[in-house]
């Protein structure tokens, strides 16, 4: 045995530091039915929850957006009654500012998916307005669910989904199991009726299978290489998966 392993050295450690592909949302605003712009970006627990998880694992993060903005995060994602408290808030409030990566995007343009061992996307209403619209992230997923590599999205992030259209005009991921943030969450969350449309009904119509668990509870989908998490208490669930694809 390799005494580096006997010391609980990371396996990553022995593939020079391979590196996970964060791509978050470059807005900082959802235009809402009426045309009113909410503020949003990512939201905190998505991406620091994993962003933990695969740093402590031995991996390189490595973040992206559209045209390399550096990301915004939603202030309310940050509040103590998303985090179970104050210390709760404080907690991931320094987690973020741990998270120095956020600092320095790469071009979603630019990313060459081969330098990759798996892709995560992190949610929050932001990819509702950009992601879901752009082609060059759809065609990094793409390729990603054709590579193999395990691909991670979570509650709002599924949006970017919908922009991950083959030649034939079809969605290359209809006939997935996956999930993202439900119909009844975006209701409770007081957005249904605000929302141009429901990210639920707009995976459902292109071709998905979408499954739905209890609101706000962790759930996490994995078909193939594809994990997909609801909500936000997902994202720590999801990053163990992916943990487990990449062995």
């Amino acid at each position: 045995m390799d005494p580096l392993l006997d010391i609980g050295v990371p396996s990553a450690y022995f593939r020079g530091m391979a590196k996970i592909l964060f791509v978050v949302t470059g807005t900082d605003f959802w235009t809402l039915a009426d045309g009113t712009k909410h503020p949003t970006g990512f939201w905190a627990e998505e991406a620091v929850a994993p962003h933990k998880a695969f740093k402590a694992a031995g991996y390189e993060v490595v973040v992206a957006t559209p045209g390399g903005v550096v990301p915004t995060v939603d202030r309310g994602s940050l509040a103590p009654e998303f985090n179970g408290g104050e210390e709760g808030a404080a907690e991931v409030t320094a987690a973020l500012g741990a998270f120095a990566e956020l600092q320095h995007p790469i071009r979603v343009e630019d990313v060459d998916l081969a330098e990759y061992a798996a892709v995560f996307y992190p949610g929050g209403h932001g990819p509702m307005e950009d992601l879901a619209v752009n082609a060059d992230s759809g065609r990094l997923l793409t390729l990603a669910l054709e590579s193999g590599k395990p691909l991670g999205v979570v509650c709002h992030a599924p949006a970017a989904l919908l922009a991950a259209t083959k030649e034939d005009g079809s969605n290359a991921f209809a006939g997935y199991r996956l999930t993202g943030f439900t119909n009844t969450e975006e209701t409770q969350a007081g957005f249904a009726d605000k929302a141009k449309w429901l990210l639920q009904d707009r995976l459902v119509e292109a071709g998905a299978d979408f499954q739905e668990s209890e609101p706000w509870a962790p759930y996490v989908v994995v078909d193939r290489n594809l994990v997909t998490g609801q909500n936000p208490a997902s994202s720590a669930p999801l990053a163990a998966e992916l943990l487990k694809k990449l062995g």
